[in-house]
């Protein structure tokens, strides 16, 4: 079993950073596919960007450039700058683990991930 436990979240005027924090304990692996999620009210649940373990990052369209996804140790983070009023959502970290290399992912979709946080919540006014 794998418990994934986000923080950093908060709040933050336009055009400033936060980094979120994504802790993962259990039975996790060496291979790897890690991402963020997040959604906003009223809104589906959007992929924001992914990481897998051969380095290979995803980023959605509306965070390239902002958003950084990264990996130490047992700890996901997703550091945000530049942030817009858009960005205002609950983010999610999700992940597998596996033994053998994931491929490359081409649709960041929360229903593919096995375990998923809590979440953290994020407000840019």
């Amino acid at each position: 079993h794998v418990q994934l436990v986000e923080s950093g979240g908060g709040s933050v005027q336009s055009g400033g950073s936060l980094r979120l924090s994504c802790a993962a304990s259990g039975c996790t692996r060496s291979r790897y596919r890690m991402a963020w999620f997040r959604q906003a009210p009223g809104k589906e649940r959007e992929g924001v960007a992914a990481l897998q373990d051969d380095g290979s990052t995803t980023y959605a369209d509306s965070v390239k450039g902002r958003f950084t996804i990264s990996k130490d140790k047992n700890t996901l983070y997703l550091q945000m700058n530049s942030l817009k009023p858009e960005d205002t959502a609950m983010y999610y970290c999700a992940a597998n683990f596996g033994l053998r290399p994931f491929p490359p992912l081409a649709v960041m979709r929360s229903a593919d991930f096995r375990y998923r946080g809590q979440g953290t919540q994020v407000t840019v006014s």
